[in-house]
């Protein structure tokens, strides 16, 4: 009895997160679309890899911007599949001048995949880059941008956006690469001003930029960091 009772409790649990994010996400939804955006909600990352596919024109060329969200989303393999030529620096074996040839092809590609450190409900797209290839894609260059992110990247405003950032995304974002960095180091962010720091160019899209094709897919899952 007691062992059904926690099961049922745990089921439970986990309907109440799963409404938690839908219903924060289909806020921010609203307000992206009021802010210009093309903005959805879909439930689970396997809804958002038949949307994206979509919206992907035949024969485009891919820019991956450095998104986990991307990865786990697992469409990658479904445009290389499609036959789509694809602008990846995360693939393994690449010199650093070819990973750099990457990062500018990212800005005039057909179509850019990324995400966005932080959604507010205010419907403000908030990024930071330490070299500034996504962040420059997002807002010109490319002719479609699609823009995936977990619920778990909704915040209540601006200022909490730039504290996730600080607090959240970044330190799990660089804690792989083992750059000896504070907020590596500690898991805290204290504003660093090493030569190696990787916080070094944030944007905040308000509005829609007004000459680029941008639409945003909000998961109800927890994804990327």
């Amino acid at each position: 009895m007691q062992e059904d009772l926690y099961a049922k409790r745990l089921a439970n649990k986990e309907n109440i997160k799963r409404w938690y994010l839908q219903e924060r996400a289909q806020r921010a939804v609203k307000a992206l679309q009021k802010n210009g955006f093309d903005a959805m909600y879909v439930e689970d990352r396997s809804k958002a890899r038949e949307e994206i596919l979509k919206l992907v024109p035949e024969a485009a060329t891919i820019g991956a911007g450095g998104s986990m969200t991307i990865r786990e989303i697992g469409v990658l393999d479904d445009l290389a599949k499609r036959g789509h030529t694809l602008y990846d620096h995360w693939k393994s074996g690449l010199s650093q001048e070819e990973i750099l040839g990457i990062r500018r092809a990212h800005l005039t590609c057909d179509v850019f995949l990324t995400s966005s450190n932080a959604i507010t409900l205010e419907g403000e797209l908030v990024s930071t880059d330490g070299i500034g290839n996504r962040v420059c894609a997002m807002t010109f260059g490319p002719k479609k941008v699609i823009i995936a992110a977990g619920a778990n990247k909704i915040v209540k405003d601006l200022q909490a956006g730039l504290r996730r950032i600080k607090e959240v995304a970044a330190p799990h974002t660089l804690k792989e690469s083992g750059i000896p960095i504070p907020c590596v180091q500690t898991g805290i962010c204290i504003d660093c001003d090493s030569p190696l720091r990787m916080c070094r160019a944030t944007i905040i899209l308000e509005r829609k930029p007004l000459q680029t094709d941008i639409t945003v897919v909000i998961i109800g899952e927890e994804m990327g960091f």
